[in-house]
């Protein structure tokens, strides 16, 4: 685990939407999370247009993210959620569903899908990534989503997309 936020991006401009899924539960920490993304993103996208979406909890994210990219969809979606631990494993089970559901989404739609939402063992933990300034992950996702919406733009720069979908490999 880092002990710290990564270095900010550099801005982009004004043609990127990007999409916040935010869970419901836990909400003293998810507000905060929503809050501190939304900070971060309107320094490093300040002409950017930021859509949210609340949902109920964390387990109800990937169906909304789904939801979304079927659309027209956004240059980004960043999931916020926090899930604490308890006597059973639940959480465990509800963390790892809603990790392989968003990863098998952003390579299915090709579009770059941040997750945040945090698994952790108590209340301080959950303070300490959501609320407080050193681990903040709602500042960490605002700058991943810039870096990847970067990256994509980048390569769709460099490395056009071929339009014709009668193409196949040549060298297959």
């Amino acid at each position: 685990m880092s002990s710290s936020l990564p270095p900010k991006p550099r801005m982009v401009g004004p043609k990127v939407r990007i999409c916040i899924i935010a869970s419901k539960y836990n909400e003293q920490f998810t507000d905060a999370l929503v809050e501190n993304t939304l900070q971060e993103l309107g320094e490093l996208a300040p002409q950017g247009r930021v859509d949210i979406i609340r949902v109920p909890g964390a387990f109800e994210i990937p169906v909304m993210a789904a939801a979304v990219l079927e659309r027209d969809p956004p240059s980004c979606v960043i999931a916020l959620g926090l899930i604490i631990r308890g006597s059973t494993e639940h959480a465990d089970l509800v963390g790892s569903s809603v990790t392989s559901a968003l990863q098998q989404l952003a390579v299915q739609h090709r579009r770059p899908i941040i997750h945040e939402v945090l698994l952790v063992e108590d209340e301080k933990q959950a303070y300490a990534r959501c609320i407080g300034a050193q681990l903040n992950r709602g500042k960490e996702a605002a700058r991943a989503a810039v870096s990847m919406i970067d990256v994509f733009m980048e390569l769709e720069r460099s490395m056009p997309r071929n339009n014709s979908s009668n193409l196949k490999h040549r060298n297959a």
